[in-house]
């Protein structure tokens, strides 16, 4: 009987943690849809502009401040601040290095989280280094394809060698979500793979995606909601985890 009094009591917990959850992300929601709904790809890069695309990323850095508290800022937190810095950057061609740097440190920022005690060792280490392999070898296909396209581009000294090191980090962020076998994070981190391979065939002109601005923003800012989400649900395994080994 205890133990069926102790399962309800989890469901019951479980279900206000979501809804809590999800009435904490209404305003990431409601930023995402008045990005989608004011947003013109061609409109000239400005302050109202920047702000309204770095919205919902640094309302989801608040969120999950607010869920997992201040350690957060050197992980998925921090991981968002730096992609709101990034947002901003990209509103601006010129800014496109700095963007990219900026997105560099949010993916290694993801991936030291992701190594963390928050997600406990799922798969063997041996796991972990064949998949980032699988996918680095992916990426370095990826990398060849669009390197004469990089070769064109205006700021090519700093873009080749830039790519580069920016899909390793990716790559490597992707593999560590796998190794977590949490679905949010696994799933938000391919999502982010998508979202700036589509970004790369639009601005490096490799070709032009039909609503590709759209798939860009949209893969994007769900890949930032599934790894928030993936984070804070993490951290709340962890502790219930904890009370458990204590009772």
């Amino acid at each position: 009987m205890d133990i069926l009094e102790t399962a309800a009591y989890d469901r019951r917990q479980r279900r206000n943690t979501s809804c809590a959850l999800l009435f904490s992300l209404l305003p990431f929601f409601l930023s995402t849809a008045l990005f989608f709904y004011l947003w013109t790809p061609d409109s000239p890069a400005s302050i109202v502009s920047a702000a309204v695309k770095t919205a919902p990323t640094a309302l989801l850095a608040a969120v999950v401040l607010s869920w997992n508290g201040g350690q957060s800022v050197l992980g998925v937190a921090g991981g968002l601040l730096f992609s709101a810095v990034g947002d901003c950057c990209l509103v601006w061609p010129e800014l496109f290095v700095h963007g990219m740097g900026a997105f560099a440190v949010a993916h290694l920022m993801y991936s030291l989280t992701f190594l963390s005690s928050r997600y406990p060792t799922r798969s063997s280490s041996s796991l972990t280094i064949v998949l980032f392999l699988i996918l680095l070898t992916i990426g370095g296909g990826y990398y060849m394809y669009i390197y004469p396209f990089l070769q064109k581009a205006p700021d090519s000294e700093l873009l080749i060698p830039g790519v580069g090191v920016y899909i390793v980090l990716i790559t490597l962020m992707g593999a560590l979500a796998i190794r977590t076998r949490h679905a949010a994070t696994l799933l938000g981190s391919l999502s982010f793979i998508v979202s700036d391979i589509a970004l790369a065939l639009q601005v490096f002109k490799v070709t032009q995606l039909q609503h590709g601005n759209t798939i860009v923003m949209g893969t994007y800012y769900l890949a930032q909601l599934l790894i928030s989400v993936g984070d804070i649900m993490a951290a709340a395994d962890k502790e219930d985890f904890g009370k458990w080994k204590r009772s």
